[in-house]
């Protein structure tokens, strides 16, 4: 099967509907990945080398949260080769997201996904998340493979701007320890631990939702 076909197929096993974008969602998504690959030779981006893998482990890992997460504000911490958020953004342009980086390789190449994808709704910043200082309201701050929870929520929580009780932390894990839920204390929360199933892996992941309480 081609990498288009597979592209096609894992899209609609998502059940998610992705008519809000400008233009296929597959060519973006095929045009992203060949991009990875081809800087990945030089910047080693990921230690994934093979397409088939990468849409799989990456743009497939990231789409799966979209039902799970609210716009239209976004922040990716520790983005590296712009998971999740540039699937994200590509699925959702109605949405901003923005890509903190603190590695300069890193956001030279995010750069250059936003202008050869024109992707308007993302904003690159290289900044390490605790120099960031947003000037609007948060609705998601997703990180994928950045910290331990507690980091996470300890380095970004000026991020919410006023304390809003809407804002909400998303970590996405492979299979998060006890322990580690335990690094989340007051005045944050739990709210919720959502298991997540991604096309093309075998493999379970788990979304760890987390709110300031009050």
């Amino acid at each position: 099967m081609s990498l288009e076909k597979k592209i096609t197929q894992n899209l609609a096993a998502l059940d998610y509907d992705f008519s809000k974008t400008e233009k296929p969602l597959e060519e973006s998504i095929h045009q992203y990945l060949l991009l990875i690959e081809k800087w990945n030779r030089i910047h080693n981006l990921t230690a994934i080398r093979k397409l088939e893998e990468m849409l799989a482990q990456h743009i497939m890992d990231s789409l799966v949260v979209l039902p799970h997460i609210s716009g239209p504000q976004i922040i990716d911490i520790g983005s590296g080769a712009g998971l999740p958020g540039i699937p994200i953004a590509l699925a959702r342009p109605d949405w901003q997201v923005i890509l903190v980086e603190a590695n300069t390789k890193k956001t030279t190449f995010l750069q250059q996904v936003k202008i050869e994808l024109g992707l308007k709704n993302i904003e690159v910043v290289a900044k390490r998340i605790e120099d960031y200082h947003p000037n609007k309201k948060i609705n998601t701050i997703i990180t994928r493979a950045f910290s331990s929870l507690g980091e996470f929520v300890n380095l970004s929580k000026h991020l919410n701007i006023g304390h809003d009780d809407h804002c909400k932390w998303v970590a996405m894990k492979a299979n998060c320890t006890d322990q580690e839920l335990e690094q989340i204390t007051t005045p944050y929360g739990i709210e919720e631990i959502i298991p997540i199933s991604v096309p093309g892996l075998a493999v379970k992941r788990q979304l760890i939702v987390i709110k300031e309480i009050a």
